[in-house]
C-alpha cells in the first residue's frame, strides 16, 4: 500500500493566508519535505501547529539527490508533505522530480491549494488576465536574456515572470529592448506583506525608477503584443527588432535576415529601416 504526497501551498507573505488544511497536514505528516526548514518552523509557530512527524531539508542544491529517499517512503506508505518558501511547490521552486518519482511509482499526488504570487500579481496589475503564460526566471547573463525575451516578443498573452530584486532593473530595461519602450508592465514588490507595492507603467518608466533600486520578493507582468497592423511594418519596430538581436551577439546581416524572415519583408526594406534609424537623431 502506497503513501502519500501532498504538495502544500504556503503563504506567500501574510502567514493568516495560509489555508485551514494546512495545519492539518502538516500535523499528520510522517514525513515534512521544507525547501527551508527555518521558514517551517516560524511558519509552524504561527500556525500553532506541532509536527509529529520527521523533517528533511529538501531544496535546489539536494533536490536531485533527496528524491530518490523520499520517493522510497512514499513507496512504503508513508505520508509526505512538501513545502517550500512561499507558494505552491513546484512553480519555479522544487518539487517536480518528487511528483514525477511519484506518479513513476503509482503514488497518489495531491495537494492543499494555497496563495500564488503569479496569480495575485496578475489580479492587481491592472493588465489583462483572461490569457497569460508564466515564464519563472530570466537568464541572468544578459544575451541569454535578451534571447528568452525574443522568443516571447510576438506573444499575445500577458507574461508574468519571477525575478530577483538586484536584477530587477537589468530585466525591464531588455523588455524594452525587445519588447518596446512604451509596452505597459506592473512591478509587484513584497505581495501581501507590510510594504507591498505595485509600480505600473511603460517598461522605459519603470526602467527608470527600477534603476535607483528594489528590494523584496518581485513578480513582473508585462502585457502582451499587440495584434499586427494591416499594411507594411513600421520601419522604427524592424530597426528595433534588428539591434536587439545585435546586442544578443548576432552579426548584422543575420540579424537582418532573420527579422525579414519573421516579418515576412525583403531583407532590402529591414536594411533600410536600419541605416534610416541610424541616421536618426536622437
Amino acid at each position: 500500500m502506497t503513501g502519500t504526497l501532498v504538495l502544500a501551498g504556503t503563504p506567500i507573505g501574510d502567514p493568516l493566508d495560509a489555508p485551514p488544511r494546512l495545519a492539518a497536514e502538516l500535523a499528520a505528516a510522517d514525513i515534512v519535505a521544507a525547501e527551508d526548514t527555518r521558514r517551517l518552523r516560524r511558519l509552524t509557530q504561527a500556525l500553532e501547529v506541532t509536527l509529529g512527524g520527521r523533517i528533511v531539508s529538501y531544496f535546489e542544491g539536494n533536490e536531485s539527490a533527496r528524491t530518490p529517499e523520499l520517493a522510497e517512503a512514499l513507496a512504503g506508505g508513508a505520508r509526505v508533505v512538501l513545502v517550500t518558501d512561499a507558494g505552491m511547490p513546484s512553480v519555479s521552486d522544487p518539487g517536480y522530480r518528487l511528483v514525477a518519482a511519484a506518479v513513476e511509482r503509482g503514488v497518489r499526488v495531491t495537494a492543499v491549494p494555497g496563495p500564488s504570487a503569479v496569480l495575485t500579481a496578475l489580479a492587481v496589475s491592472g493588465l489583462p488576465v483572461d490569457r497569460f503564460c508564466f515564464e519563472g526566471f530570466l537568464p541572468r547573463k544578459q544575451g541569454e536574456r535578451l534571447a528568452r525575451l525574443r522568443e516571447a516578443a510576438d506573444e499575445r498573452r500577458t507574461l508574468v515572470y519571477f525575478e530577483s530584486p538586484h536584477r530587477v532593473a537589468a530585466s525591464l530595461s531588455a523588455m524594452a529592448q525587445v519588447f518596446g519602450e512604451e509596452r505597459e508592465a506592473a512591478v509587484c514588490r513584497e505581495l501581501t506583506k507590510t510594504y507591498e507595492q505595485v509600480r505600473r507603467g511603460p517598461l522605459w518608466e519603470l526602467t527608470r525608477w527600477a534603476a535607483e533600486g528594489v528590494r523584496g520578493e518581485i513578480t513582473l507582468v508585462v502585457r502582451g503584443a499587440e495584434a499586427a497592423a494591416a499594411g507594411e511594418p513600421d520601419a522604427a519596430e524592424l530597426a528595433r527588432r534588428v539591434a536587439v538581436r545585435e546586442e544578443a551577439g548576432e552579426r548584422r546581416k543575420e540579424a537582418i535576415a532573420e527579422v525579414a524572415r519573421e516579418a515576412g519583408v525583403p531583407k532590402r526594406q529591414v536594411f533600410d529601416a536600419v541605416v534610416a534609424h541610424k541616421k536618426t537623431p536622437r
